[in-house]
């Protein structure tokens, strides 16, 4: 036996064959893992279980009456089936069973029996169904055998926990291994267990211990135990993940920057006195943050974020001009060539001959801007890189071609990163690697992130928003247009574009998917493995297995240049056109030789065009809540009023449709990204966020406990500043090296 029996190995308590199911298909290896794996929901005897609302594709564990039980014939009498149709009094959901099993089930499968029925959901001529489903009844009957007294007993006497399962272990086989590996500890008195949280910590919280928190979670006798449990391990989540934050930024604060405070009288002073406008009070609050972190002998760390438009760009470009006035250089690190592209343009544009140091013409005062994309010629990358080596070029923007080799610089002494969650760890990491010491950060977002979300996923960065608009953006009214029920609303959505163009603006419309030869060939793959642009952030709605392949770019372009909107100037864009040719269209569109840009979400980020009033966005329910936040930022960029149309098939009362409504009601977007994160699974967005792989979070939910994880900020930033080593604290050392895996270890390194 190891020191902690938590991590003794799974094969030990339940034998090689359970162990092996759960090991590779729920990633659950030690006792420890098992007992963290928390029920997903408890059954009560009565309880309604919402049938109704049962996700297409998953596998379900549900709590249900029979309601009837009939024998059928097919294939000319040769073929049996029993359907057995459950109800929980807020839908119904039909079990089928075939040939040998209709009839070996056929005795048991009887009207008014209740059970836990188990299995991955289907829909057959628009029924959702289980087929061969396991089931474990719950009301005793004679020919049930002695397991069903005990589980008869059980549901009589106690909560019944439902785990998350699949189709190889069920819910009550996940519960029958927790139950063992809890009589296990229990009978030595859950010796060698380790107590993660201090207790003096524990004391000033009222929470229980971890043993008595794992049985009461597992084993609760009533829902007081399952809030006193889940408070408790809440606290152990939000503790150790921002303990681990605090190291790093108690790590990142040792290191040495050299500080960079611009002059009086430079390039960034003679920038200001040019601006045709005022910043606003927000801009001038964040610049003043980052001048201050700039001016310190360690490197800022900090994500600015901001609403579409709200000015990120003005805000990184001064703290870029600051640092070129100090005799450093500054690199922007962007997603996309497309937005690479942008924001040279419109950095060189607010700059003017500030920008053309060196160039007839070009200021005294002034530096080059250099861009450097994969697509570059030869000669054209090779006059970048010497700028860039020289000191020459103060500032460079750029794509992922600024990490490579090739690339030196001078002095780097400012990495702005614009989209962060579009970067790897090790894209950021490489730019950063290229100064002789560790260069300030800044990283961009203009996705909204609630302050919890930021204190748990950018946890090691301190936080800077821009919430006002600047003066002169416009409003944007949005509105659905349901495609299915009111055909007309579509025809006016088109005629509504033309009216746009005909008074001189410009419109996108925007589609999931782009219609050339690789789309076709994900089209063939097995259904079920959805792939890039189509697929949702939000995931599949109910009626996924029956609807229709998105709509593509190069189709719809087409149809609307021979159909509704022809005689306009209407154009493609998407991600797998050669960089020139997208180029090209861009820059068409920003002169306005385009009316009618029809594009996949390439046009998400970045793209700033002030004359493009109205967006219509074709299958709307195809993208995320944060996603269409994001895309209809792209219009009413300039003193015109802005209008975006989602089009929809989704059905009035679908899921689908409340998320339309939710961004049609609202231009606030923290608003958009609570509800986007409520409807979204919490590992969906911490997973993909802390290093890719399964999140560590279980029961903490980052919208819900905002108390929770600002005060165990709290607590973690007094500890790691007692304590560094965590010396004292050799069990939370412990269920630290566990959180961070060697994945998770290495994205808080890169941070």
């Amino acid at each position: 036996m190891t020191g902690n029996p938590l991590d003794d190995p799974l094969r030990k308590l339940v034998g090689d064959r359970t162990a092996k199911v759960l090991g590779e298909h729920l990633g659950l290896h030690t006792t420890g893992d098992l007992l963290h794996h928390y029920p997903r929901r408890y059954a009560e005897r009565g309880e309604l279980t919402r049938l109704a609302d049962l996700p297409v594709d998953e596998y379900v564990t549900v709590v249900a009456q029979i309601a009837k039980a009939d024998k059928r014939t097919y294939g000319r009498g040769s073929g049996v089936r029993l359907e057995v149709v459950v109800t929980d009094g807020s839908g119904s959901l039909t079990l089928v069973f075939f040939s040998k099993a209709a009839h070996a089930h056929a005795h048991r499968l009887i009207p008014g029996r209740r059970g836990m029925f188990s299995g991955k959901v289907s829909v057959f001529n628009r029924t959702r169904q289980l087929a061969h489903p396991d089931y474990q009844l719950l009301d005793a009957g004679a020919d049930e055998g002695p397991d069903a007294k005990d589980a008869a007993d059980a549901f009589a006497n106690r909560l019944i926990p439902l785990y998350p399962a699949v189709k190889q272990i069920t819910s009550w086989r996940i519960a029958q291994a927790v139950d063992t590996a809890i009589d296990s500890l229990g009978a030595i008195g859950w010796a060698g267990v380790g107590e993660p949280l201090p207790a003096e910590l524990r004391a000033g919280r009222d929470l229980v211990g971890l043993p008595e928190a794992l049985e009461k979670v597992h084993r609760p006798r009533s829902k007081r135990d399952i809030e006193v449990a889940r408070q408790r391990l809440k606290w152990d989540e939000a503790f150790v993940l921002q303990v681990a934050l605090a190291r790093r930024r108690a790590d990142e604060s040792a290191l040495p920057a050299l500080p960079r405070v611009p002059g009086g009288d430079g390039l960034l002073a003679a920038f200001d006195r040019r601006l045709p406008f005022t910043l606003t009070e927000g801009q001038r609050a964040v610049s003043a943050e980052i001048f201050a972190d700039l001016a310190t002998e360690h490197p800022m760390h900090r994500l600015l974020q901001g609403e579409v438009g709200s000015g990120k760009t003005m805000v990184a470009l001064r703290a870029m001009l600051g640092v070129v006035d100090t005799g450093g250089q500054a690199a922007m690190l962007a997603p996309t060539e497309v937005l690479a592209q942008q924001h040279h343009r419109s950095v060189t544009e607010m700059m003017g001959d500030l920008a053309e140091s060196g160039m007839l013409g070009g200021s005294e005062l002034g530096t080059k801007v250099v861009l450097l994309t994969g697509s570059m010629g030869a000669a054209a990358r090779r006059t970048a890189l010497l700028d860039l080596v020289s000191g020459d070029a103060g500032i460079v923007i750029g794509t992922h071609a600024l990490i490579e080799d090739k690339v030196k610089f001078r002095d780097l002494g400012l990495v702005v990163v614009d989209e962060q969650h579009r970067f790897g760890v090790e894209q950021r990491d490489a730019l950063r690697a290229k100064a002789a010491q560790p260069p300030h950060l800044l990283v961009m977002t203009a996705t909204p992130i609630p302050r919890t979300v930021a204190m748990t996923v950018f946890g090691d960065l301190e936080t800077s928003v821009l919430d006002q608009l600047p003066a002169g953006r416009s409003p944007i009214a949005t509105h659905v247009v349901p495609a299915a029920e009111k055909p007309h609303f579509l025809a006016r959505a088109w005629e509504r574009v033309r009216e746009e163009v005909e008074a001189g603006h410009q419109a996108y419309v925007v589609c999931p998917r782009i219609g050339d030869e690789e789309d076709a060939k994900a089209a063939a793959k097995p259904a079920g493995k959805k792939g890039g642009a189509a697929g949702p952030k939000d995931g599949p709605g109910p009626d996924d297995a029956e609807r229709r392949p998105p709509l593509a770019v190069l189709e719809v372009a087409d149809q609307l240049g021979k159909g509704p909107l022809a005689g306009l100037r209407v154009e493609a864009l998407h991600g797998r056109m050669a960089p020139d040719a997208k180029d090209d269209v861009m820059r068409r569109f920003a002169a306005g030789d385009v009316d009618v840009l029809v594009a996949t979400t390439v046009i998400e980020v970045g793209v700033n065009v002030p004359n493009a009033t109205a967006m219509v966005i074709m299958d709307a329910d195809r993208f995320g809540v944060s996603q269409l936040h994001q895309l209809r930022g792209r219009v009413g960029r300039g003193s015109a009023a802005g209008l975006c149309l989602l089009v929809s098939e989704a059905h009035e009362a679908s899921p689908a449709r409340t998320r339309l409504d939710a961004v049609a009601r609202t231009l606030d977007g923290f608003e958009l990204s609570r509800i986007d994160l409520e409807q979204r699974r919490e590992g969906d967005v911490l997973g993909q966020a802390q290093s890719g792989s399964r999140s560590s979070l279980r029961v903490l939910a980052v919208i819900d406990d905002e108390e929770v994880i600002a005060a165990a900020r709290d607590e973690a930033t007094a500890l790691v500043a007692a304590d560094p080593e965590l010396a004292a604290h050799p069990d939370l050392r412990s269920a630290l090296e566990s959180l961070l895996d060697a994945d998770r270890e290495e994205y808080l390194d890169k941070g």
